[in-house]
């Protein structure tokens, strides 16, 4: 079941805005795609980007994905536990597993990713 309470892009990452925070994670889809994953680097805080950037990158046993923001804004927030727990990613990518917050520069760009519909249609479920 895709949750419906927050948006997705069709690189299969997440994004479930709060105010003007976007926590952003990668999907069960994607983390199982990549399989057993070992690494992810992430962003500095502070860091700017638009909407599009590579922000990091995902290194699996398979293969190396980079991870793309979204959304246009500021990175105040990178998921600690990933560090010492990359397999956060694979045990639980819509919790847990969470990556980046960022402060965005401009909201009405979360109104363009896709509802839990749409992406479940672009899974073929």
């Amino acid at each position: 079941m895709i949750p419906d309470d927050r948006k997705y892009t069709q690189e299969h990452e997440w994004v479930q805005v709060e105010g003007d925070i976007a926590t952003i994670g990668v999907t069960d889809h994607a983390a199982s795609e990549l399989g057993d994953i070992v690494y992810v680097d992430l962003p500095d805080t502070g860091s700017e980007f638009s909407a599009g950037d590579s922000v990091g990158s995902i290194e699996s046993v398979k293969a190396v994905a980079d991870l793309y923001l979204p959304i246009s804004g500021e990175v105040v927030e990178i998921n600690e536990g990933l560090d010492g727990d990359p397999g956060l990613v694979n045990s639980s990518p819509m919790d847990d597993g969470w990556m980046i917050k960022v402060r965005m520069t401009d909201s009405s760009e979360a109104d363009g990713l896709m509802d839990a519909a749409a992406y479940e249609e672009l899974l073929g479920n």
